[in-house]
């Protein structure tokens, strides 16, 4: 068992040290760009946990601050203050984390000024709407803000709140969706005002256009995902599904955001998980020894590009990699691969200035 299948047990399984990596890897990117444009960030951690596996692994209160701490651009980023909330609602496990973050402390004795701490000890649904409370009292704004929300279960992060942390400009939400419970609890009794509230919608909304022969947890996630859309108005949003030892579905981690510098990142973060593209992990096959690093098949992406740029004029490699980036589960790192297979194919006429090659910002085409 781990954290997300037991608050008792702390194992630390495959598939929540990729759930990390796949943080650890955002975070590099976002604190500098957040730190460019604000003078306050905020990262709240809204199920902190009590910072360590039972295996001595760090958790994510520690991953995320020692992202920071030893970020190579943390010097550019003294002007930005890195308030950094953990909120959890169990007393030992507050007690622990205090406890981890005073080592975490000792070990950086020049911790720097402009990162501050909090653990706050409570629900994350009572304890953010307490903070949104005070900002609306003192007539003021969230800062920007990255709510990493990683529950049990389904309850105590009602899609109403999430929506109010959205509306804070330049915020973002990364949601580990346990849709394993949630497909197990839906449709009994009792279960209809957290479902409602998860939602942010009726559990017969919820199931209205299933087909009991598709797959069942796939409806959930994505039902939630274009609800998360609809009720935040953050447009873009990620997937990446975990697997656990028996093969099915455990939780999807779904990013929410409006940037679209943010999408590019945490793609990165993703694919660096799942190399293959298929933004899915598994306890089942890892570990397992593989002959060749897996490879996406790019042939999907032709016909999409094809498809998107038909008759178009005078386009560059800017305009191809934002399509990849928004509007396909693709790389902008596959474009070039992409480009040159069009160009051997006739899909596409390349103009290159004298003396250029490849498909640099200067090179357009038509198809």
């Amino acid at each position: 068992m781990s954290k997300d299948s037991s608050p008792e047990s702390w194992k630390m399984e495959p598939h929540t040290a990729a759930k990390h990596e796949i943080l650890r890897h955002y975070l590099g990117a976002w604190f500098p760009i957040l730190s460019k444009w604000n003078g306050r960030v905020l990262y709240i951690d809204g199920f902190a946990g009590r910072g360590r596996y039972d295996d001595g692994s760090e958790g994510s209160p520690q991953i995320a601050l020692r992202r920071l701490l030893t970020h190579s651009y943390l010097p550019q980023m003294s002007n930005c203050e890195f308030v950094f909330f953990f909120i959890e609602k169990d007393n030992e496990n507050v007690a622990a984390l205090e406890v981890e973050l005073d080592a975490l402390k000792a070990e950086f004795p020049n911790w720097p000024a402009n990162i501050k701490t909090r653990i706050i000890n409570g629900s994350f649904d009572e304890k953010m709407n307490e903070l949104f409370e005070q900002v609306r009292e003192q007539n003021r704004q969230l800062a920007p803000t990255f709510a990493f929300i990683d529950p049990f279960g389904y309850t105590k992060f009602p899609m109403d709140l999430l929506a109010e942390i959205a509306n804070t400009p330049k915020s973002e939400l990364f949601i580990n969706f346990m849709v394993g419970f949630v497909q197990r609890f839906i449709a009994r009794d009792k279960q209809q005002t957290p479902m409602r509230e998860l939602y942010g919608m009726e559990v017969a909304d919820v199931l209205k256009d299933y087909d009991p022969t598709s797959n069942r947890i796939e409806h959930l996630t994505e039902v939630y995902a274009q609800s998360l859309r609809g009720r935040t108005k953050l447009p873009y949003i990620q997937r990446f599904s975990m697997v656990n030892k028996t093969g099915n579905v455990s939780y999807a981690l779904i990013h929410a955001t409006a940037s679209e510098l943010g999408v590019k990142r945490m793609k990165a973060a993703m694919w660096s998980v799942d190399p293959g593209g298929n933004y899915r992990f598994s306890d089942r096959t890892h570990g397992e020894a593989v002959l060749f690093e897996p490879t996406p098949d790019l042939t999907p992406l032709r016909a999409a590009v094809v498809e998107k740029f038909a008759g178009a004029r005078g386009v560059t490699r800017d305009k191809v990699d934002w399509f990849v980036i928004l509007e396909t589960s693709y790389r902008e790192t596959h474009v070039i691969a992409t480009l040159t297979e069009l160009e051997k194919m006739g899909k596409i006429t390349v103009f290159r200035p004298p003396g250029k090659r490849g498909f640099s910002p200067t090179v357009t085409f038509d198809f």
